[in-house]
């Protein structure tokens, strides 16, 4: 080798050498890079089916006043009509019975919230009639609706609990129709209007569950009047009563391991969320209930007084679930607790 090719061989292996050291730092520098750019973001995942009827997303939930379809007179009394109406939750519909007074008026309306009844026996009204009658011969328009899979309206969505949480939007979206009630009822000719302002609630025994879930998510007052009601946390509420089915409740709590499996329990249980109520309860309760303990109910007016809610508790030592023998005593209480709260 000559001594002229030294340096030509010592300049090439020098820029071979560069030209690779800077080939490392650029592939450096793009390797940091890449962790530092933000990496393209995945597809939403959709929420499943029945995350929206959480307590949480209920509560921002609104609903819009549309007119109820009231149907002929079905019954007729010297204190009281009946009429059998529809009106539409979520794209269903739902049907009810409705009591009026006789008289032409403006007369405050009361949801009536029924405790279970099996679907093979039920008739539009069953387990609210005799308190909604009551309360008509005393000046007031009383709504029961059927609730969905009831009478005449629509089936629930076929997913296990969807009838239950639907429960709620059926009566908060009631509440809310009250506001046009006057104008379905003169398509029919009613002497009695409603005084759309002046809305209270009666509801017994699981009816009560739904009435204090109502009341949570409503965010507005709705004296209401429980009877014995169903007031444990979910799922106790449910799996307290499975020995009454015929599988000794093997489906439900089948049911219920999956439910848990895919939603937060905690969202969905009505004793998470008594702080959210401002509406004057009065709540009865007999001694001699086999269906729902005496300690539930004083257990929720402790609760409930802790958090200096507006309650008022009586007990009647010998009733049965439906307050017998002193049916007449609750039903007089607590047509003086809605003159109380809903007159004029």
């Amino acid at each position: 080798m000559s001594h002229r090719t030294i340096p030509t061989l010592f300049l090439t292996t020098s820029i071979l050498l560069n030209s690779i050291l800077a080939g490392g730092i650029y592939y450096l520098y793009q390797q940091e890079q890449s962790r530092n750019v933000s990496p393209v973001p995945e597809e939403d995942v959709e929420d499943p089916p029945l995350a929206k009827y959480s307590y949480p997303n209920l509560k921002e939930a609104s609903y819009n006043s549309e007119e109820i379809t009231f149907g002929p007179i079905q019954d007729e009394q010297d204190s009281y009509v009946t009429r059998l109406f529809t009106y539409e939750v979520e794209g269903l519909t739902v049907s009810g019975i409705a009591h009026f007074p006789v008289e032409a008026g403006d007369f405050p309306v009361i949801i009536m919230v029924r405790g279970y009844v099996d679907k093979e026996m039920y008739t539009p009204g069953m387990g609210s009639n005799p308190a909604a009658r009551y309360f008509a011969q005393n000046g007031f328009i009383t709504l029961a609706p059927d609730r969905l899979g009831y009478g005449t309206s629509d089936e629930a969505p076929t997913i296990d609990f969807a009838d239950r949480l639907l429960a709620y939007p059926t009566i908060l979206q009631l509440i809310a129709d009250v506001k046009k009630i006057n104008s379905s009822l003169d398509q029919v000719e009613s002497l009695a209007h409603a005084d759309q302002e002046r809305i209270g609630m009666w509801a017994h025994s699981n009816g009560g569950q739904i009435a204090l879930s109502v009341l949570e998510l409503s965010r507005q007052e709705i004296p209401t009047v429980l009877w014995a009601p169903v007031s444990k946390p979910f799922p106790y509420s449910v799996l307290y009563y499975t020995d009454e089915s015929d599988d000794h409740g093997k489906f439900i709590r089948s049911a219920i391991a999956d439910f848990e499996d895919e939603y937060d329990v905690e969202r969905y249980s009505l004793t998470n969320y008594l702080d959210w109520i401002d509406s004057p309860i009065q709540l009865r309760q007999g001694g001699a209930d086999d269906a729902v303990p005496l300690e539930w109910s004083d257990e929720l007016h402790e609760t409930l007084t802790t958090l200096e809610k507006d309650i008022e508790y009586v007990t009647y030592p010998s009733a049965d679930h439906n307050m017998v023998p002193d049916w007449e005593k609750a039903a007089q209480s607590s047509l003086q607790f809605f003159e109380k709260h809903l007159s004029q």
